[in-house]
């Protein structure tokens, strides 16, 4: 029998799940297990601290539910998820407009709207602004008949979804026309914090860091044969863009709002121009998915999942 060591452990483990039939899982895992290992040894991580995280992760799981991804929202915050998004990045086949991250917050079932709608339900005065833009690909071709899934936080610095699971809010899908233009009614933007009263608010607090996100807008793009587009526009003149406590913003996706812009067909309201850069979709953009998802679909995975039967 193997002496186990704090030297010798890690090998023991790898040695062990050597017989993993699906060489991907292997890959991952062994990886995974080489880097847990080497960072209990670089902290000389105590029991106590092991079981303090094992408590945390716990705590994290139990603040999911079909409206709240507290995982995502981790993952967000120690920018893992910027970091697997910049790796996917890597995958295109040519750079199209820079993306940015889904977040915890996005919902497929998103109603679809004439071009043109409002998507806020209470729309107070001076808040109004017009969204427009053009999709096309890299070379300027413009896109028609793309899909256009916008959502944002309402006045009070919530999402939809975090006031009223069932209510549905400041979002909604839009179509291009033959030109590739869409059109969307909304209101200005505005930052707010994550939630803090979770594990992962607990954990910001605990940093000293501000939990803030600048005020921006998601966009979920897609169009058949072109690699789906995940990004976001983000306010120029707002305190926390070069500091977002997700690490999503970014100064090519910055905008403007102009008070009186003459291209934008909705005459009388502030407008935001934001044009939209499809790359052509590759082999990998069939089986890497995004980086993030729909609440209540990750609970539906949990559970069909949970139902499979066990491997013999």
């Amino acid at each position: 029998m193997r002496e186990l060591t704090p030297e010798t452990i890690t090998d023991a483990v790898l040695d062990q799940m050597a017989t993993t039939p699906d060489a991907r899982m292997k890959e991952v895992m062994a990886a995974a297990v080489r880097h847990l290992h080497a960072f209990a040894r670089e902290v000389n991580l105590t029991p106590g601290e092991w079981i303090k995280g094992i408590e945390f992760m716990t705590l994290v799981g139990k603040m999911c539910t079909p409206a709240r991804q507290e995982f995502i929202l981790l993952s967000d915050t120690l920018g893992l998820s910027a970091l697997v998004n910049g790796l996917h990045d890597k995958t295109a086949l040519e750079e199209g407009t820079h993306t940015s991250l889904l977040g915890p917050f996005y919902r497929e079932a998103a109603p679809k709207l004439p071009a043109g709608t409002q998507i806020a339900k209470n729309v107070k005065p001076g808040t109004e602004c017009v969204l427009y833009g053009r999709v096309s690909d890299i070379n300027g071709k413009p896109l028609a008949h793309a899909t256009v899934s916008v959502w944002q936080t309402g006045a009070d610095g919530l999402y939809d979804i975090q006031e009223n699971a069932s209510s549905v809010d400041y979002r909604g899908v839009f179509e291009t026309d033959a030109n590739g233009l869409y059109v969307v009614r909304t209101v200005k933007p505005r930052g707010y914090s994550i939630p803090m009263d979770g594990p992962v608010g607990a954990m910001v607090n605990a940093q000293r860091r501000h939990g803030m996100r600048p005020a921006h807008i998601h966009f979920l793009v897609g169009s058949t044969g072109y690699r789906e587009l995940v990004t976001a526009l983000y306010l120029r003149d707002d305190p926390h863009l070069a500091d977002d406590v997700v690490f999503g913003s970014s100064d090519d996706l910055a905008v403007d709002i102009a008070p009186n812009d003459p291209d934008c067909s909705i005459k009388g309201v502030p407008s935001i121009r934001f044009d939209l850069k499809l790359s052509r979709e590759g082999e990998a953009d069939k089986t890497s998915g995004r980086v993030g998802s729909d609440p209540s679909a990750i609970l539906k995975g949990e559970k069909v999942a949970a139902a499979a039967p066990a491997a013999s």
